[in-house]
């Protein structure tokens, strides 16, 4: 079983390359499940809207993950209620619209779990998260209550990322960061058997700073005339990993770090 993770979608630019490309990826790459945080696609670069979750769909995504933007379009406070492979993250203060857990099972009859969570470093007040993950651990089971596990690990700084990694290997397939939008160059396979990435990158513009315009950024930093934060709109890079899962163990055999076009293509 091959499954593929791909970082924070940003804006226009992000979520066209998904549309365009995420069907023939997965064939060429043999993908099985394909996990997405969309939590900055919407067309300001924060947040996401039900359009683009139902296009995400019809694309070939199974489940879209997000983080500390989630709520940022108000209407999809309704439509996460009602859809389940939409998640936030669970230790979001209670009670919260949606869901941070649920367990998926695809064509094939395998069971894949997949956590949403948040860190609290330097992001919005939410809930403990490794009380929260160590409550999870208690009541959840690798290869009782789902074949294999993916935790998307929203969060600011790697040495929190690095720690839920830790917490999470032999009892995890996957543990990967996200929110930073830069794909780090530190993908392996932890003592214990779980697959795991400070973070996947994003799926945006990279001729920007952190897929926003880089004009724009630049002024704000030198506190020269800018406005607020937009999405840059070129030529995207899909940025994320691929993880091949042993159904036995429910643990990874293999990860590879996946980068697909736009200015990360050569390097």
């Amino acid at each position: 079983m091959r499954i593929l993770f791909l970082g924070d979608v940003v804006g226009n630019s992000g979520c066209s390359k998904i549309l365009n490309n995420l069907l023939s990826q997965k064939e060429l790459n043999k993908i099985d499940f394909v996990i997405v945080n969309g939590e900055n696609a919407a067309e300001a670069g924060v947040g996401l809207t039900k359009e683009i979750c139902e296009d995400f769909f019809k694309c070939g995504v199974d489940v879209i993950t997000t983080g500390n933007h989630v709520w940022d379009q108000k209407d999809i406070m309704k439509f996460i209620d009602n859809e389940n492979r939409l998640l936030r993250p669970k230790n979001l203060f209670e009670p919260a619209p949606g869901k941070g857990f649920e367990v998926f099972q695809n064509e094939k009859n395998v069971k894949i779990g997949v956590l949403n969570l948040m860190g609290n470093v330097f992001m919005k007040k939410c809930d403990d998260v490794f009380e929260i993950s160590e409550k999870f651990l208690k009541e959840h089971k690798l290869k009782e209550d789902y074949d294999f596990l993916v935790v998307d690990f929203h969060g600011e700084i790697t040495s929190e990322k690095n720690a839920i990694g830790y917490f999470f290997d032999g009892k995890a397939t996957l543990v990967v960061g996200t929110h930073t939008h830069i794909p780090t160059n530190d993908a392996r396979i932890l003592k214990n058997g779980t697959a795991y990435q400070t973070d996947a990158g994003m799926c945006g513009d990279y001729d920007s700073v952190i897929g926003m315009n880089k004009d724009n950024s630049l002024n704000r930093f030198m506190k020269k005339e800018s406005t607020k934060h937009f999405p840059a709109t070129g030529d995207a890079t899909l940025s994320g990993v691929i993880v091949d899962c042993d159904i036995k163990t429910g643990l990874a055999n293999k990860i590879e770090s996946y980068v697909f076009g736009g200015q990360l293509k050569n390097t």
